[in-house]
């Protein structure tokens, strides 16, 4: 079975800037994954054409299974609010999404706050930091009927900001529990392999780097696993995202 996780920053391509559909469904079809974690995925948004995204996922990788999961109604960047899981199917918004060829017999979701207030935060090559106003995040959860088996998925995208992404994920950890079958956590933790494998206790079962796309230098997208999975696979370079794709071929 193969798994992979992929931030598509909106379908959005940085060698044209632009959102093209047909290329996005293109990518998706090339990685032929049967289960598939989305990052950054836009819903009825203007800078993506009004597409759903998850939709031309599932159609693309043949996935008659999928879930998309709202981190923030509105408008990225511009008007915008925490979604709650009350939004119509056609309201603007932007959040996370897994997909599954294999039969899902049961989806969850959690909801992880971001910082409540401001914060400074330093990016690369200033001298000075700037106020940022944290997203929440969202996690979704689907118990697969694998050929091998059931698994259990777990797909998400924590917050840039280092200290806090470290206490979303405990928070994530703690509302799982104890998980009764193999399972997989899947997408952009932002974080490198060392932090993530400690805080989770569990393997990195494919590493490269992944970010940022043409001249990588860091992994912060993860396919993590459970002790009783092992996997061969690594990064896929795709003409889209400032993330490359991380796949995972479970053996």
């Amino acid at each position: 079975m193969r798994v992979a996780t992929f931030n598509i920053l909106h379908g959005r391509s940085p060698l044209d800037d632009r959102v093209d559909v047909e290329r996005y469904a293109g990518a998706i079809t090339s990685l032929d994954a049967d289960v598939l974690a989305l990052q950054e995925v836009d819903r009825n948004q203007h800078r993506s054409k009004h597409a759903d995204l998850t939709a031309v996922a599932a159609d693309a990788m043949g996935a008659d299974h999928h879930e998309f999961v709202a981190a923030i109604s509105g408008t990225p960047g511009a008007i915008w609010s925490a979604a709650t899981g009350d939004a119509q199917p056609d309201d603007a918004a932007y959040g996370v999404a897994l997909l599954s060829r294999h039969p899902v017999v049961g989806w969850r979701t959690m909801r992880l706050p971001p910082v409540p207030i401001r914060v400074p935060l330093r990016f690369p090559g200033q001298l000075r930091p700037e106020w940022v106003r944290d997203e929440p995040r969202v996690a979704v959860v689907a118990e697969i009927d694998a050929p091998g088996g059931r698994i259990s998925a777990v797909g998400t995208h924590l917050s840039y900001l280092p200290w806090w992404n470290g206490l979303q994920l405990r928070r994530l950890l703690h509302g799982l529990g104890r998980m009764r079958t193999p399972w997989l956590l899947l997408g952009d933790l932002n974080m490198e392999p060392p932090r993530a494998e400690r805080l989770t206790g569990l393997r990195e079962l494919v590493t490269g780097p992944t970010f940022p796309h043409l001249r990588p230098d860091a992994q912060i997208d993860h396919v993590l696993g459970s002790d009783d999975l092992r996997a061969t696979g690594g990064p896929v370079e795709l003409p889209m995202s400032d993330h490359r794709a991380l796949v995972a071929d479970l053996v």
